[in-house]
């Protein structure tokens, strides 16, 4: 069966509001011809207008189709041809000419461009965006003229001599390595063991150019990805044949004796950039064992253990092994650490965030030429020192028949575990089968940064472990975090403050206003009331000066007859023994010098040449009668004059 050339072809993708995307026309088409149907891209549609892309103003989506050849009935071998879409939209209301069936407020639509060739997509990406904002400039979507003639230059590009030269404008490796440092690696190493990889990303432009990044970094693969639409199609490894010459001046002629492009996508195998979920049925299928996919839609993260073995997340920059079987096999060797750390280094310190496709030094260290010719140079070294690991494990050399230079098994610094896990890969049986078994003999097989484990290696372990961690962007996130929290915490006080204060001066005000009026409201008070007043309280203080000397007065008369009283001895009982009663009667006298009026002699008032006679005994200012026990000896028992008026004093006087 024979291979006829592809066509380049354009067609415009519509977003109907009722039937969903369409295709509107086709431009490079035969007029009796009708791509879709011949070639089954009925899911052209949904891959030209991704999931979210009305979010933003434009969108590139990248994917691959079966061309199943032409409609003449010839014979021919299916291919992968790829598209590439830039979606637009338009303010519904700015259109000169406006469709009867455009209803909504928005006109979404994606010029859509389709080749054979993937290695130009960088340069057909910038061509495609400034038609794509031509056409829309013109508000009238009935003229595609634009179109048309944007489809004669692609025709005219393939016929012209094509550069041996791949355009790798646009898929940025240094990004790649800046974003996900040592893991690149891990990534690359997972794509030579033939795994179910997924991409997942919201921005499908970046979630698209970073797999053809990442498969760009096999030499030649871009180039070769003629069965990578359907896992059906294997024209690549049924064609290949052996090389049986080499010329190590010429960089293809090397590269094709070694086994490069490794076919990562033949038999079983497929590369999407952008899958949409109704594509799902082909890779869930029994026959796809293996792909590399990217998708928008964030249903097929809840299902991610059915889905792949490792999940590129481009909205986190994380990479997730899935698969508990390739842990140990994507595990990185002392020396595979050095070397991405090595790679790493130089990216990181040369990057220039205004420009990331371009060192800041401008010099070669750290540019995307120096990165790839790196992971060139990485995998010439693994394939030669697999092929001197065989010759190690089949043929048990003697001393004579070993490399001079190579202490050992140069395939240890590579991972044994990942050496045993890539020869159950289908790319690697291929690969095996089609290049020489001494090829350790042109290209020597030592790990580029070969050794052991060293302190440096540890110190830069280290270093890139705590750097991962993010320390510094976390402490300052802390710290804005708390000095935010400290700020509103002070508004909050205040304000708390400045309102309670303002409630105090309101309640003061209000006292101030009620006290104003209430002496507002008093009525005046009079001269005349005020005498009156002032008279009843000196009447008041006289009555109660009156009932005072009245009530001193009893008691001391009361006082002089009692005394007299126990002055006369009366009847005592047989024995001569007084009783206790008595004994107190007797005793008692009331206590002298505390003012009472029991206290002055008749003789007091008197004056001795006009000073006052000093008496002993005389009353104390203050206290009007101190009551007081009369002195008694310790062993005798004080009893307190009963506390009579003078009516029971004369009852008590009267008794026998």
């Amino acid at each position: 069966m024979a291979t006829s050339p592809f066509t380049p072809l354009v067609c415009v993708i519509d977003f109907h509001h009722q039937r969903g995307p369409e295709i509107e026309h086709w431009i490079g088409a035969s007029p009796d011809s009708d791509p879709t149907a011949e070639n089954d891209w009925h899911l052209l549609p949904y891959m030209a207008l991704p999931d979210g892309a009305h979010q933003s103003e434009e969108e590139f989506s990248y994917f691959s189709l079966v061309h199943k050849g032409n409609p003449g009935g010839e014979d021919v071998v299916p291919t992968s041809v790829f598209g590439i879409s830039c979606m637009h939209q338009i303010d519904s209301a700015e259109l000169l000419f406006r469709p009867e069936d455009v209803t909504r407020s928005a006109v979404q639509k994606a010029v859509v461009a389709i080749t054979d060739k993937p290695q130009g997509f960088s340069a057909l990406r910038e061509r495609l965006s400034v038609v794509t904002r031509a056409w829309f400039a013109q508000k009238d979507f009935r003229s595609v003229e634009i179109l048309q003639r944007f489809q004669e230059s692609l025709v005219l590009d393939g016929k012209s001599h094509e550069d041996e030269r791949d355009q790798f404008f646009g898929l940025s490796l240094r990004e790649l390595l800046h974003t996900f440092k040592w893991q690149t690696l891990v990534l690359l190493k997972c794509l030579l063991l033939q795994q179910k990889i997924l991409f997942f990303g919201s921005n499908c432009e970046r979630l698209c150019q970073l797999q053809f990044s990442l498969i760009s970094l096999i030499p030649g693969l871009v180039r070769n990805l003629d069965d990578c639409a359907d896992p059906q199609m294997d024209r690549y490894a049924q064609t290949l044949t052996k090389p049986d010459s080499v010329r190590t001046s010429d960089r293809q002629s090397l590269l094709a004796y070694v086994g490069l492009p490794l076919q990562l996508f033949g038999k079983g195998s497929i590369f999407g950039p952008y899958t949409p979920l109704q594509q799902l049925d082909m890779i869930t299928d029994a026959e796809t064992k293996s792909y590399v996919v990217g998708s928008t839609n964030s249903l097929l993260l809840q299902q991610k253990d059915r889905y792949c073995d490792l999940l590129i997340d481009l909205d986190e920059d994380s990479v997730t092994i899935l698969n508990p079987t390739l842990k140990s096999a994507l595990s990185l060797s002392v020396a595979d650490r050095r070397w991405v750390d090595f790679l790493t280094q130089a990216v990181v310190s040369t990057w220039d965030p205004s420009d990331p496709s371009r060192p800041n030094t401008h010099g070669y260290a750290g540019s995307e030429e120096f990165i790839r010719l790196q992971f060139e140079e990485y995998l010439i070294a693994l394939l030669s020192s697999t092929k001197y690991h065989q010759h190690l494990s089949k043929t048990h050399p003697g001393p004579k028949a070993l490399l001079a230079d190579i202490d050992g098994d140069p395939a240890s610094d590579f991972s044994i575990t990942f050496l045993e896990k890539w020869q159950q890969s289908e790319n690697y049986t291929l690969w095996n089968r089609t290049t020489d078994s001494h090829l350790f003999d042109i290209v020597e097989p030592r790990h580029p940064c070969a050794g052991g484990l060293t302190i440096e290696d540890v110190q830069r372990r280290l270093a890139a472990q705590v750097s991962e961690l993010h320390l510094d962007e976390r402490f300052n996130q802390t710290r804005d975090v708390v000095g935010k929290r400290l700020a509103d915490g002070r508004e909050q006080v205040t304000s708390a403050f400045n309102k309670v204060w303002a409630d105090i001066e309101v309640m003061r005000e209000a006292q101030r206003v009620r006290a104003e009026e209430a002496r507002a409201n008093a009525p005046p008070t009079t001269t005349g009331e005020k005498k009156d007043g002032t008279a009843t309280a000196r009447e008041n203080v006289a009555a109660a000066g009156q009932r005072a000397g009245a009530y001193l007065s009893s008691w001391g008369s009361w006082a002089a007859e009692k005394k007299k009283g126990w002055g006369t001895a009366k009847g005592t009982p047989e024995g001569g023994a007084k009783s206790a009663n008595a004994i107190a009667h007797e005793n008692w006298k009331p206590r002298i010098g505390q003012g009472s009026v029991l206290d002055k002699s008749p003789a007091d008032g008197k004056t001795n040449g006009g000073d006052a006679v000093a008496e002993k005994g005389r009353a104390r200012a203050g206290s009007v009668l101190e009551k007081a026990t009369p002195a008694v000896a310790p062993a005798e028992k004080i009893i307190e004059p009963p506390k009579t008026t003078p009516l029971a004093e004369e009852a008590v006087k009267d008794e026998p």
